[in-house]
């Protein structure tokens, strides 16, 4: 199979991009990346060498471009976006160009070019929240913030292409992301790369939102079974039903540096903060997939990661701390 990954210089791109060439021999993989802020050629040097990656610079809200690039694949998988719920609080514009727009233009290329399968990435930040049980697929969106409310109406675009065009689309909606490269910008990664130079870490209001944690790698594999395995037109929940709160979150993280909880800056809590994110995983399992990695087990693995790569954070949280954003996402 030939794929287009758009976005795989991104953290869960750049993990799916190395997944799929180290399971599946004869794929190929072509990286179409506007390399933002988010995005890093790093991420991928260890691939880069690989005769059957390559990379090309553009933007998903590019007609010809996208065109160009998408010309002679089988499939494509779109994890290209803008994802931090702080940075949408601030301004949407992006949001909507990148997280709509953009999608719309992959999905007339899509038609244009009779390309076989089309995947959107999602997130389980598109449900809302929910205070007792999971949401299904079938269930209602209700977005609370304008980066989950940007990826729904992507979401409602996919699924309309299908119904009124026939386009071969499927939709996954992950919980939450974690392991190595990802921006430090982003909860855990900013944690522990506070820790490791000795700074408390900022936790939003009470901290007892409730979050379920999915390790970048056990998504990656997930993604590709709905690849390979979904069906047309479905939509995949993903998750490996560990749920924390984001205190719970943070002691763990803490007792692996043997911190106290001296090191909690209490923050005032971020707008239209959901409190609980909670999926029903069953569809996607029932396609073979299960997830491989406990959250202890992740936490692990990714704070090793961080400590044993800081010259791949430390210039990203510099910028990051320059740009005066707030710097946690849950």
């Amino acid at each position: 199979m030939r794929i287009l990954v758009t976005g795989g210089c991104g953290f869960i791109g750049s993990n799916f991009v190395r997944h799929v060439l180290r399971t599946h021999p004869e794929d190929s993989v072509t990286n179409f990346d506007r390399l933002t802020y988010a995005g890093n050629p790093s991420n991928l040097a260890d691939v880069d060498t690989d005769p059957r990656y390559s990379f090309v610079k553009g933007d998903i809200c590019d007609a010809a471009a996208v065109r160009e690039a998408l010309a002679g694949h089988d499939a494509v998988v779109n994890f290209a976006a803008e994802t931090h719920v702080d940075r949408s609080i601030l301004g949407a514009g992006e949001f909507v160009r990148t997280n709509v727009a953009g999608v719309q233009t992959l999905l007339d290329a899509v038609r244009e070019l009779g390309i076989g399968r089309y995947v959107q990435i999602s997130t389980d930040e598109t449900y809302g929240s929910r205070a007792e049980g999971s949401f299904v697929e079938t269930d209602a969106l209700a977005p609370n913030n304008p980066y989950s409310a940007s990826k729904a109406g992507a979401d409602l675009l996919v699924r309309s292409y299908h119904v009124t065009h026939g386009s071969p689309v499927l939709v996954v909606r992950p919980s939450n992301n974690y392991g190595p490269y990802q921006f430090p910008e982003k909860v855990l990664p900013l944690f522990v790369t506070n820790l490791i130079d000795g700074f408390p870490v900022p936790l939003y209001g009470d901290g007892g939102n409730v979050r379920d944690w999915l390790f970048v790698e056990d998504n990656a594999a997930a993604i590709d079974t709905v690849l390979r395995a979904g069906s047309e037109g479905e939509i995949y929940n993903v998750t490996p039903k560990q749920e924390v709160t984001n205190l719970e979150l943070t002691r763990k993280v803490l007792d692996a540096f043997g911190a106290g909880e001296d090191m909690i800056r209490r923050v005032p809590d971020r707008p239209g903060h959901d409190r609980r994110y909670s999926i029903d995983g069953s569809k996607v399992r029932a396609l073979g997939w299960t997830p491989q990695v406990a959250l202890d087990a992740g936490l692990a693995r990714t704070i090793a990661w961080y400590r044993d790569n800081e010259s791949w954070w430390r210039p990203l949280k510099a910028a990051a701390k320059d740009a005066a954003l707030p710097t946690t996402r849950s």
